[in-house]
C-alpha cells in the first residue's frame, strides 16, 4: 500500500513539474508595459475630462448670474 502511495506521490509530482514547465514557457509578458501604460493614460484622460466638466459648470453657472 505505500509503495503504491509513493508511486502516486511522484506521479502527482512529475505531472505538476510539467505542467508548470509548459506555463512557464507560454507565459509571454511581452507588451504587459504597454498596456500598463495605456492604462495609466486613459486614468489620466478620464480625471482631466472630470476636471474640465467640473470647471465648464462652474463657469457656466457664473456666466448665467452676469447681467
Amino acid at each position: 500500500m505505500l509503495k503504491l502511495f509513493i508511486a502516486l506521490q511522484l506521479a502527482v509530482l512529475t505531472v505538476r513539474d510539467a505542467l508548470e514547465d509548459r506555463a512557464r514557457i507560454q507565459r509571454d509578458e511581452r507588451g504587459s508595459v504597454t498596456i500598463q501604460e495605456v492604462l495609466w493614460a486613459v486614468a489620466a484622460i478620464a480625471i482631466v475630462g472630470i476636471v474640465v466638466a467640473a470647471i465648464r459648470a462652474f463657469v457656466t453657472s457664473e456666466s448665467g448670474k452676469i447681467k
